[in-house]
Parts: structure tokens; sequence; C-alpha cells
């Protein structure tokens, strides 16, 4: 197995681990206070898991800002939940 392949497995049971089988409690926007404890400047969509998980985006993978969260539904539809300034 590639290190690449080592890599993603690790990091989908990562993900695995803290958000299959999860529910979404509720879908709000990170407050003005938790942005700023965080050091942001942009205040993204927060999805609050069943087990209290808050789930939200970033601009990079060093959590250096907020970022926005995109998807698409079942028939196709784009979906774009943008950060708030």
């Amino acid at each position: 197995m590639t290190h690449e392949a080592k890599r993603e497995d690790s990091w989908t049971a990562y993900g695995r681990e803290h958000l299959e089988g999860r529910t979404i409690k509720a879908v709000r926007y990170l407050t003005q206070g938790e942005t700023t404890a965080l050091g942001w400047y942009k205040r993204p969509l927060v999805l609050e898991l069943d087990d209290h998980t808050l789930v939200f985006p970033s601009v990079d993978d060093e959590g250096n800002d907020g970022g926005a969260l995109f998807g698409q539904t079942a028939k196709g539809k784009e979906l774009t939940f943008p950060v708030l300034s």
C-alpha cells in the first residue's frame, strides 16, 4: 500500500470515527464570540451533531479562517453555504 493510500485510509477512519452515524441536530453560523476566540474574521456555518460535536469549515487545514461549505443534492442541485463577515 502506498503512503498516499495509507494516509487516505487513516483520515477516512478518523472521519468515520467522528461523523459516521451521527445526526445533525442544529445548523447555525459561528457566533461573533466564537469567531473572535478562534482569531477568525469570517463566520462559517456550524453543524451541531447529536453528541454535541461541532463541525465547521475552515479555509485550510491549519484553521486560519472560516470557510464556505459546498454540496450537492441527490438530484444534482449544487449547494453553497457562504461565510459571513
